[in-house]
């Protein structure tokens, strides 16, 4: 095969890409390693866009006995040299390939008919059955009522199983069952309250083609999480859990950094590498590091005129991470999401046994859905199930931006432009003006967590808008030591002829009834001095100038209940 390849974006057929001089990041040793494996179920769940579709294409193609002209499309890629192994194995299986993306719904209703389309486009691809005499009648009569969707639900509860059934009747061979996106279905029945209904139907579904099914050779399941306990696998003793903490079948989904250099080498982008590794970088499966997102490098080769962009979005379980970051009363999420978009690692419990009618009362399950959806990565295994886990690269750092930004403006009904501004007073020793947007800000905050004068979690709220607004120019850090004390909050610039700003924050009873203005401001202004003293008795701006940060900003805040002062009172 000769010829320039070119990116054919979007495109998940293995033949399509191929036959039509795509460009291919070899992922055909997965066909061997899965198939050698000792399971004879696996489950291998990764995030969404990280080449799954793709991967589950590439073995219908090497497998399926229908396809024997896809032989050819082999011969350059690694696989060919296992020639042992292709002449026992290729083309030699009836395959099932089915995918249940698009299996979703506002109700069960909606999303059952999904699933009839889904299984009768299956179905479709295996309509000569009609025509063989190896089935009996009444079986063909099952062939047509799915195709034509009349079948009831129990036809279609079995249908990878019958249709197993037919294709060994058939051909005399096993069949190898291939399901995509198996908790597509599952995630959009939580969100949409049809939980119950979408697992009863799973179970069978699943469990029929898959546990004790004799016409089955191999399967390969993908997905996002690995759903337990509600026993679509819990019953399976014969299926193999590989997921993104797993040593096997770690570099087969995403790019490496060798694919990814190669791939920039081929289309003469080689030079934007260090850009590339920035924004795209970062994912650790097993221990298999230095892994890119492969949606994201494809979108940019294909489009780099226009320069560097987010181009993944985890659309499955966005919504749900959304609502779950955003509830205003989880305990230490501000603080846990300022370290993570601050460029800090956590440590948090991976649940692998993840179930979803745990997540609205188990809240730490959003670290395990953050990082299995793809929006934190494991750096480490600290203990038993527990893991550092950070954001991966600069273009999930912008999701969490995005996510931060839009929480403070539709639901704290903070400005972004007003939020931008103030930040730029603040690191331009701009402290009047920066006063006025600050009181604007505190005080559209607290109406928001209406917490009756207590300054925290308005004050964390803000320190993530300052994140999402100035974190890519400066290292915010919050509560940290430094010099002889704790400062709250210290912006330590990149580019060290800027500003450095340390805060320290003071917290006094508000207005007392039958206070003279004379005695609040003595009471605020103390209070600022106090502070200012205690930055420079403490030194807490020895961090800055071991940075070599040489112009400082020390500013005294002290909150009399809810409103914020920078200033002396006159």
């Amino acid at each position: 095969m000769s010829g320039r390849k070119k990116i054919l974006k979007g495109d998940s057929d293995f033949k399509n890409i191929v036959a039509n001089q795509g460009y291919f990041v070899d992922k055909t040793l997965l066909i061997q390693e899965f198939f050698e494996n000792g399971d004879k179920v696996l489950l291998m769940p990764r995030p969404r866009r990280f080449g799954k579709t793709l991967n589950l294409s590439m073995i219908e193609h090497f497998f399926d006995i229908n396809k024997k002209e896809s032989a050819g499309l082999f011969k350059e890629f690694k696989i060919s040299a296992e020639k042992g192994f292709c002449q026992s194995h290729q083309n030699k299986y009836p395959v099932i390939n089915l995918s249940l993306k698009s299996a979703r719904g506002d109700d069960w209703e909606s999303c059952l008919l999904h699933l009839k389309m889904l299984v009768s486009e299956a179905y479709q691809e295996h309509k000569y059955l009609l025509e063989s005499d190896k089935l009996e009648g009444y079986e063909k009569k099952n062939i047509t009522e799915i195709i034509l969707k009349k079948g009831v639900q129990a036809d279609y509860s079995f249908s990878l199983f019958n249709l197993s059934k037919y294709l060994k009747a058939h051909f005399g061979a096993e069949a190898i069952i291939l399901v995509d996106e198996y908790d597509t279905p599952i995630i959009d029945g939580y969100k949409e309250e049809y939980y119950g209904e979408v697992i009863k139907f799973m179970q069978v579904f699943m469990g029929s083609a898959f546990k004790g099914n004799p016409y089955l050779h191999k399967g390969l399941i993908t997905g996002i999480m690995r759903i337990a306990r509600e026993s679509i696998f819990s019953e399976m003793n014969n299926i193999g859990v590989y997921t993104i903490t797993s040593l096997y079948f770690a570099d087969k989904f995403g790019f490496t950094e060798t694919e990814t250099k190669e791939a920039l080498a081929y289309f003469s982008l080689e030079e934007h590498f260090p850009e590339v590794q920035k924004w795209y970088n970062g994912y650790q499966f097993g221990n298999t590091g230095q892994i890119y997102n492969p949606w994201s490098i494809v979108n940019y080769i294909s489009r780099h005129e226009e320069g560097f962009k987010a181009y993944w979005i985890n659309t499955g379980t966005d919504s749900l991470i959304k609502e779950r970051i955003l509830e205003p009363d989880i305990d230490q999420t501000y603080d846990t999401l300022q370290q993570l978009v601050a460029g800090q690692t956590v440590e948090k419990i991976i649940d692998e046994s993840f179930v979803f009618s745990d997540f609205a009362t188990n809240r730490e399950l959003l670290w395990t859905l953050l990082a299995f959806s793809g929006y934190l990565t494991q750096v480490k295994e600290v203990r038993r199930n527990t893991y550092l886990l950070k954001i991966p690269n600069y273009e999930i750092k912008t999701v969490f931006q995005d996510i931060v930004m839009a929480w403070l403006h539709r639901d704290v009904k903070v400005q972004r432009e007003l939020l931008i501004s103030t930040a730029g007073h603040l690191v331009n020793n701009r402290l009047q003006a920066f006063e006025k947007g600050f009181k604007k800000i505190m005080g559209d905050t607290f109406s928001y967590f209406d917490t009756g004068g207590e300054a925290e979690k308005a004050y964390q709220a803000y320190v993530l808008g300052l994140l999402a607004v100035i974190g890519d120019d400066y290292l915010i850090r919050s509560n940290r030591e430094s010099g002889e004390g704790r400062y709250d909050i210290m912006l330590m610039p990149h580019d060290k002829t800027r500003y450095g700003v340390v805060i320290e924050i003071k917290r006094i009873e508000g207005r007392k009834k039958k206070e003279t203005e004379d005695a609040f401001s003595e009471r605020i202004n103390a209070a600022l001095a106090e502070a200012a003293r205690q930055i420079e008795y403490k030194k807490y701006y020895k961090e800055l100038l071991a940075h070599k940060i040489e112009k400082i900003i020390q500013l005294p805040i002290v909150f009399a209940g809810k409103e914020p002062f920078v200033f002396r009172v006159e």
